[in-house]
């Protein structure tokens, strides 16, 4: 029970410290991921120090972690891509990812977060198809700017 509070107090903390610099400075930032990616990341230095660290919070965090960086990005997928498959391809190899990082499996990680950042390139790449206007699109401008 210790762990859990520990970790929801950290939460709060970075969080609070997030909201405040996010005040201060502009920048869009959303304080809860910052103060879920904080705990994770002090939790794993900790534990690479030597300090027991309960591993069932570390990977409640890093997963919750994975789940939001695949919303982040299906908002800024190009229409035509499918939010469903790149939830459905994103979501489970951030897991292995994540398990990868709590269970310092270097390999592991390194591998699943090259498979992440070339999933994420595809998906946010736009298609040369949708790149160029379609004809319906030609025409509307040119009826648009003959209209005044």
């Amino acid at each position: 029970m210790t762990s859990i509070l520990v970790a929801i107090s950290s939460i709060f903390a970075i969080a609070g410290a997030a909201w405040a610099a996010r005040r201060l400075s502009r920048i869009p930032v959303c304080p809860i991921c910052i103060g879920v990616a904080g705990t994770w990341l002090w939790m794993l230095i900790a534990r690479s120090l030597g300090y027991a660290v309960d591993t069932t919070i570390l990977s409640m965090l890093l997963g919750g972690s994975v789940v939001g960086i695949a919303y982040l990005v299906e908002k800024r997928l190009p229409q035509g891509r499918s939010p469903l498959l790149w939830k459905t391809l994103f979501i489970p190899v951030g897991f292995v990812a994540a398990y990868g990082l709590a269970t310092t499996q270097w390999i592991l990680f390194a591998v699943t977060g090259a498979v992440l950042v070339s999933l994420a390139a595809f998906f946010l790449a736009q298609s040369a198809a949708s790149g160029a206007p379609s004809e319906t699109v030609e025409e509307l401008k040119k009826k648009m700017q003959q209209c005044c």
